[in-house]
């Protein structure tokens, strides 16, 4: 989608989860992010410069140019996971403390949960956010870590091939079918996650939004048929149309649930392309 500026700054900040945060009893900014000397507003700027140049090709951010201290970025679905072609919105503020804290972070879940790391609530787990126990060296390190290095951890990390694996202790007691019919259950939500987008694209991303589900409408509309026919695994169906040439024996309750979804997809996806 080259079209779009994968760094870009925007001015309409209302509807950002963070949008209250950082002011004073009167409504203001903390000065630490108007003050041009301000040590935290140059770090800021620094990780602005490092997204504009080193972004993945699939991820997108809006800075704002009255809010310097907020942020939001997209993530698209990779190919290959269960995530594939859906858009998973992150809303981020650098607190006051910024870098010695690390950002705060708000995932766009609608209410539901798509991975061990994401809750219903918004809550992300991620060891580089301090919210995530693990080893001392994945922490938030105020010397080196960066926001970008948080979205590339998002990606690879969360919204992988195999999420049901992310739960504590789970990686260690592999058992593929229970990671299959969770990858069910996370393109399912998925694409209920498309359906509310489509409906209802966050600010300033509404023309981005628009173009991603124009232009992959026809692939998730084929890989869906696919899913119900038992033709292919979720998440293994390729942009070729190639797949499994052997039935997949999946739960008929995905696929009931699919079967019931399916229209409804289509018809908004339709829409989208339509107008």
């Amino acid at each position: 989608m080259k079209e779009f500026k994968q760094f870009d700054i925007v001015s309409d900040y209302s509807d950002h989860y963070f949008a209250s945060s950082n002011l004073s009893l009167f409504g203001k900014k903390k000065y630490c992010f108007t003050n041009a000397n301000s040590s935290i507003l140059k770090t800021v700027m620094q990780e602005w410069k490092i997204l504009e140049n080193n972004l993945p090709e699939t991820i997108y951010v809006q800075v704002y140019d009255e809010r310097m201290d907020l942020l939001r970025a997209v993530i698209v679905g990779a190919a290959g996971t269960p995530y594939h072609d859906g858009l998973f919105f992150f809303d981020f503020a650098f607190p006051p403390s910024y870098p010695n804290s690390p950002p705060n972070a708000h995932y766009h879940a609608h209410g539901m949960r798509l991975n061990p790391n994401l809750y219903s609530s918004g809550k992300v787990c991620l060891s580089l956010l301090n919210t995530w126990i693990s080893e001392k060296e994945a922490e938030w390190n105020p010397c080196s870590s960066t926001i970008l290095q948080v979205l590339v951890s998002l990606q690879g990390l969360v919204l992988n091939e195999k999420p049901y694996y992310n739960e504590p202790d789970l990686s260690n007691s592999p058992n593929e079918m229970f990671s299959k019919s969770y990858n069910n259950n996370i393109f399912l939500l998925s694409c209920r996650t498309m359906l509310i987008l489509l409906r209802k694209p966050p600010m300033s991303f509404e023309g981005f939004v628009h173009k991603h589900f124009c232009t992959r409408a026809n692939f998730i509309v084929q890989a869906c048929r696919a899913y119900i026919k038992g033709c292919a695994i979720v998440g293994n169906y390729q942009d070729n149309g190639s797949h499994s040439s052997s039935t997949i024996e999946d739960s008929a309750e995905f696929k009931a649930l699919m079967e019931e979804l399916y229209p409804n997809l289509e018809i908004a996806l339709t829409k989208n392309a339509a107008s």
